[in-house]
């Protein structure tokens, strides 16, 4: 075979497992124009179109289906090879793409973001900050993290971050002015902050479950917000109690700013994941990052002090 007719089989192959040129040009490291080139020479020299494409999506002909799964085992095969020989001996490096919602950014990687990128000096991160699912794959990127329940179970699961379950919280102000709720039913006489869901418009509800027992509230309060943030901040100031997930407001109980109640009556919430395609190959600028969160969870390594811009609540999930 004429060696112009391997020309174009790797791209092609990125195109169809991502269905996006643009997500293939970011892994391949090249400008869309030139993926797009590439797969248009290629389907030149083969004779038929290999892609549907519209202005919102691509996908494969009949006919470049049938091809890839011709040639897509052998192309994988001759790239898992050249990478790996490529790898050997050489640091992790590259630009690692990562798709989190807010609560992952802040509870799992904003407390070891200087020290990685200061271990691995050649790896280059892009962080995407999307509470709602994506498909990682077909934009691009190497991993996300999502709470368990939530991930697809045909993708690779690695456990990250501390172990999570809803907390009722306020300020220690508010419960010397308020009195402490023993059971959920006495919030019903507090001031319960209100989290106001941008995409649903609804009110969140508080759950509670203590052994065979399970509660569901509707909470009242003067306040209502739709930001993380303002929730966290309007507790500290002692307006109410508020409802949330653990993790990165751990440090604002330790020191005593908010005071967690109702304890025994929080339920278990699934664990943050991180997650990628179930691939016989893991990059190693991939297998660098999952190490080193691993190595940081074994250490013991607590997060700083949070900024109150950054702190989380339960809706973020």
């Amino acid at each position: 075979m004429p060696q112009d007719q391997l020309d174009g089989l790797a791209t092609f192959v990125c195109v169809a497992e991502f269905s996006s040129f643009s997500a293939a040009a970011v892994r391949l490291g090249v400008s869309p124009s030139a993926v797009s080139q590439s797969v248009r020479m290629l389907e030149k020299r083969v004779g038929f179109a290999l892609f549907n494409r519209t202005t919102r999506s691509v996908s494969l002909t009949e006919a470049g289906a049938q091809y890839l799964a011709r040639i897509g085992p052998a192309v994988r095969e001759l790239i898992d090879a050249t990478e790996e020989l490529g790898d050997q001996g050489r640091e992790p490096g590259g630009l690692l793409r990562l798709n989190v919602p807010r609560s992952a950014y802040m509870i799992v990687l904003q407390p070891i973001l200087e020290r990685f990128l200061a271990a691995y000096p050649q790896i280059d991160m892009e962080i995407c900050i999307e509470n709602s699912l994506v498909d990682i794959v077909g934009r691009g990127f190497d991993a996300g993290i999502r709470f368990g329940n939530l991930v697809e179970r045909d993708m690779v699961a690695v456990p990250v971050g501390p172990k999570m379950s809803a907390h009722v919280v306020a300020s220690p102000e508010y419960l010397r002015r308020r009195g402490t709720p023993a059971q959920p039913d006495d919030l019903t006489a507090h001031c319960c902050i209100g989290f106001r869901h941008v995409s649903s418009g609804q009110v969140e509800r508080w759950d509670f479950r203590k052994g065979d027992a399970a509660v569901q509230l509707v909470v009242k309060g003067r306040l209502v917000v739709n930001d993380s943030a303002a929730l966290v901040q309007a507790a500290l100031d002692g307006l109410g109690i508020a409802y949330m997930i653990n993790g990165y407001i751990d440090p604002l109980l330790a020191d005593g700013r908010l005071v967690r109640v109702l304890a025994d009556w929080s339920p278990v919430l699934p664990g943050l994941t991180l997650y990628y395609p179930d691939r016989r190959r893991v990059p190693n600028k991939l297998r660098a990052f999952i190490d080193f969160l691993a190595a940081q969870k074994l250490g013991g390594q607590q997060p700083p002090t949070p900024r109150i811009d950054g702190t989380l609540a339960l809706h973020e999930r």
